[in-house]
């Protein structure tokens, strides 16, 4: 069931598909053949701007030992800042992410900022915007590429199942999960603003990712027999 935001406790939800182990290969083109096995998610809009959004298709799927997922953004018109690798450039770039918590309380949640250069900013954060940037996902537990083509650009990564439990985000076959995108676009002035994207409605009345409200759920399937 899908629902335009958290209702009486409800939540969205996405059904995560089960795939053979070891079988998916991440190349950042998001096409591979098992990639038709998961469900397309769409949904997505910024309740803040009037202005039609731009195409994204967002896929998960898991096997025995990773949680795998797909961005496809149909938009040529990119803006990436290129002048380093900071927080401060890849915030400044279009980009894809995921929030993972454990609970509403927010105490910690985990956030991957990626952009189309498959920069990754990852962090911890507390509530009210505590961020701490030195923190990084467990090594050898997240695997992302990119690809940007002339009408879209994707982006697909791995993460080991064991690191969304260590941290505390996978309980049973339960996730819950922020996915957002933030789109860049020039102005009069020539500077870049940013129109700010989310599958769920937060309801708040200025842009804000970093709130309970803003996170669904997603559900690992049970393998078939």
């Amino acid at each position: 069931m899908y629902l335009r935001h958290t209702i009486h406790g409800y939540m969205k939800n996405y059904k995560i598909e089960y795939v053979p182990e070891n079988q998916l290969i991440i190349d950042g083109e998001s096409n591979h053949e098992l990639w038709e096995n998961a469900h397309v998610l769409s949904e997505f809009y910024s309740p803040w701007e009037p202005e039609e959004i731009k195409k994204i298709e967002f896929r998960a799927l898991y096997d025995s030992n990773n949680f795998y997922f797909s961005f496809k953004v149909y938009d040529h018109e990119l803006y990436i800042d290129l002048k380093d690798d900071t927080v401060e450039s890849i915030g400044n770039s279009d980009r894809v992410e995921l929030f993972f918590r454990a609970d509403s309380k927010l105490n910690p949640y985990y956030c991957l900022e990626i952009d189309p250069q498959v920069r990754i900013m990852d962090f911890r954060a507390l509530p009210n915007k505590n961020f701490d940037f030195d923190w990084n996902w467990p090594k050898g537990h997240i695997d992302v590429k990119s690809a940007i083509e002339t009408t879209h650009f994707s982006v697909e990564g791995a993460i080991s199942l064991s690191s969304l439990r260590e941290l505390g985000l996978l309980n049973g076959k339960r996730l819950e999960v922020g996915v957002f995108r933030a789109k860049y676009t020039k102005t009069e002035k020539g500077d870049y603003e940013p129109t700010w994207i989310t599958w769920v409605d937060p309801q708040t009345p200025e842009p804000n990712f970093h709130i309970a409200s803003s996170f669904g759920s997603m559900e690992l399937k049970y393998k078939k027999r």
